[in-house]
Parts: C-alpha cells; sequence; structure tokens
C-alpha cells in the first residue's frame, strides 16, 4: 500500500493532469489536432505513453531530489515541485525541438510559447507529485498515530 502511494498514485495523477492540460492547450485552445498527419486513436495512444512516461520521470526525479535533500519538504515544497517539473518540461521541450515533434513552425514567437506551456504543463505535473507525497507523508503519519 505504501508503494502505491508514494509512487502509483503520483505517478498517475500527474501523468493525467499534464495529459488533459495538453488535450485542453493542443485541443481546444490552439486547435492543433485537426492538422494531425497521423489517425487521432494513434495520436491518443502514443500521447498517453509519453504522459505515462513523463509522469513516471517527474515522480522518480522528486522522489530522488528528495532523497538527496536537493528539495526540502519542510518549506514550500510544492513550489519546489513545480519548478522541478518547470526544468524537466524544458528538456522535454529542447528533445521535441530537436526531434522536429512540435505542432508548429519555427518561427521565434511560437517556439517561446510552445517552450512555456511546456514548463507550465510538467510544472503542474510537478505540483501534484509534490502534493501526493504531502498526502503519502499525511497518511503515513497518521497510520503511525494509529499503531501508537
Amino acid at each position: 500500500m505504501i508503494l502505491k502511494r508514494r509512487i502509483l498514485f503520483p505517478w498517475i495523477a500527474s501523468a493525467l493532469v499534464m495529459y488533459g492540460l495538453s488535450f485542453l492547450w493542443h485541443g481546444l485552445a490552439l486547435n492543433d489536432l485537426r492538422d494531425l498527419k497521423i489517425p487521432i486513436g494513434l495520436y491518443v495512444i502514443l500521447s498517453a505513453t509519453v504522459y505515462l512516461i513523463l509522469g513516471l520521470g517527474v515522480t522518480l526525479a522528486m522522489h530522488q531530489a528528495i532523497q538527496h535533500a536537493w528539495i526540502g519538504i519542510r518549506q514550500g515544497f510544492p513550489g519546489k515541485g513545480f519548478l522541478l517539473g518547470a526544468a524537466l518540461g524544458f528538456v522535454v521541450y529542447l528533445i521535441a525541438l530537436i526531434f522536429g515533434m512540435s505542432f508548429t513552425d519555427r518561427k521565434v514567437m511560437h517556439m517561446v510559447v510552445d517552450a512555456l506551456w511546456q514548463m507550465v504543463e510538467q510544472g503542474v505535473g510537478g505540483l501534484v507529485v509534490s502534493l501526493g507525497i504531502i498526502y503519502d507523508l499525511h497518511q503515513n503519519f497518521l497510520e503511525n498515530e494509529r499503531a501508537k
């Protein structure tokens, strides 16, 4: 049960939130999904896989940062989670840029907006992971209090 709370819950929650944000951004705000060159079903499956990988990456990075004391959980932990996610989002954007997987053309304004959006999206994913870790710590505390 503890492993589910520590890894599985923050991972799946962050993946779902980032996937939902991506759909809102690309599907509703920008209408990018209508210009897809692949079938929509394939896009949905591939993007779901990517967001599961991103969610796991953010979750594992957060746990590593806590374990190595790069991030403390006593002050501003959700904000630090957001910043860690944003940093990872920038790396994801750079990878997408290098492989040419962006929805937009190569204009500087579009590149800046894409980079910022990716940072916000993965930042929210990091925030969700940090909230999941806080939930796990709270549940762990309650279980220890009941055991006394």
